[in-house]
């Protein structure tokens, strides 16, 4: 795991534009959080919740849910960014989410983030970052998502 990259301000965070950050310590999806997903969501398709019919599905076992996998990103993204010395700083939204392949339970995961864009945004800073998801040992991404977030310094 790299060390996370710190800004301290809107002129670092556009400094840092295009430079790969992270990777992230890898994180487990162990079934416990899968159920908790599940309750926390009500979404219990068998696919995430089920391991006995999962086992003979088209994954081979329990799969956690995408919005799940997107959810880690505030667990995952300070560990490779952190961004420091700000007023305020809030989740603004995503623009694009895409889950490439499956999160089979068991899978380990952990994340590299590239600011792609800081744009004004009244008295502070718009910051778009593509973030990735990997599975250790998957072929593709399992997330790919591109965050939007604000700094007011």
């Amino acid at each position: 795991m790299a060390e996370p990259r710190i800004f301290t301000s809107a002129e670092e965070l556009r400094a840092g534009i295009g430079a790969v950050l992270g990777p992230s310590g890898w994180l487990e999806v162990d079934q416990k959080r899968i159920d908790l997903f599940a309750d926390a969501t009500g979404d219990h398709q068998w696919i995430h919740v089920d391991p006995e019919r999962a086992a003979s599905g088209p994954f081979g076992s329990t799969i956690a849910h995408g919005y799940l996998t997107l959810s880690l990103l505030p667990s995952l993204v300070p560990q490779v960014m952190r961004v420091e010395g700000m007023r305020m700083g809030i989740n603004y939204g995503t623009d694009k989410v895409r889950f490439p392949a499956p999160v089979p339970v068991g899978s380990r995961l952990r994340a590299t983030a590239v600011i792609t864009a800081v744009t004004e945004a009244g008295e502070g800073v718009q910051v778009a970052a593509t973030v990735t998801v990997e599975r250790e040992g998957g072929e593709k991404p399992v997330c790919v998502a591109e965050s939007v977030s604000r700094y007011y310094f």
